[in-house]
């Protein structure tokens, strides 16, 4: 049985994938509602430049948005264009972003620009096989991209969206989230009609802000009344 058979198969006879059809469009609308309120404000969430999304997008992981904040805006003052990105050297971006640590990022981002400029015309790609080609590009950072960058209808999924759906829904993913099918699809049947970047951002404020790890905030949660992790 492939892969598309198993998980039809799970969302029709598991309990967990019956309560899931039956209370997505609740869980979006309780979401939505919060998120008109409580959505975070970070300049390259008011962007729909590629590159610059792509830039964010890379310095972001394994690194919280605030902390980010301050270097994005320097990077982009020092590389403007993805020209000036693939012109510089890694030394010189290393020596930029190394207050943040992790210095595989700026190596990364030096050859994904080179990348992009001999392969792609100096363009991002807007298809996820062709993103997951450059260097430091898997399938969160892809789908991201497409969704903020392109307007497609692509989910995400890391650990604290992953939270978010096995809580609420009582779905039990595997050990490495992010590579989870039965996670992976549960966040594309739950994406909205239209505003797919908006509820992926949203999504990803409410795991940082309600639904957390440890200590999460179930008393001011729009989804306590249904949640499957507070009720069982």
């Amino acid at each position: 049985m492939n892969s598309e058979a198993q998980l039809a198969e799970y969302f029709q006879r598991n309990p967990a994938g019956i309560r899931f059809a039956g209370r997505v469009q609740w869980f979006r609308r309780q979401l939505t509602a919060w998120g008109k309120v409580n959505l975070r404000d970070f300049p390259w969430r008011n962007t729909r430049d590629a590159y610059a999304i792509f830039v964010a997008e890379c310095l972001l992981q394994k690194t919280d948005a605030a902390t980010v904040l301050p270097f994005y805006k320097t990077f982009l003052e020092r590389y403007p264009t993805l020209s000036d990105l693939a012109a510089a050297s890694v030394a010189e971006v290393g020596e930029l972003l190394q207050p943040l640590g992790l210095f595989f990022r700026a190596e990364r981002l030096v050859e994904a620009a080179k990348l992009l400029q001999t392969q792609y015309d100096g363009k991002i790609p807007q298809t996820e096989a062709e993103l997951l080609k450059l260097p430091g590009v898997g399938k969160y950072t892809a789908r991201s991209l497409l969704a903020h960058a392109f307007a497609q209808p692509a989910s995400i999924l890391d650990t604290n969206v992953a939270r978010i759906f096995e809580r609420f829904f009582g779905l039990q993913g595997d050990r490495v989230k992010s590579r989870c099918p039965i996670l992976w699809k549960a966040t594309e049947i739950a994406l909205p009609a239209s505003n797919v970047s908006r509820w992926n951002l949203i999504l990803l404020d409410f795991g940082a802000a309600v639904c957390t790890a440890r200590n999460p905030r179930c008393g001011e949660c729009p989804l306590r009344s249904r949640c499957q992790f507070l009720n069982h």
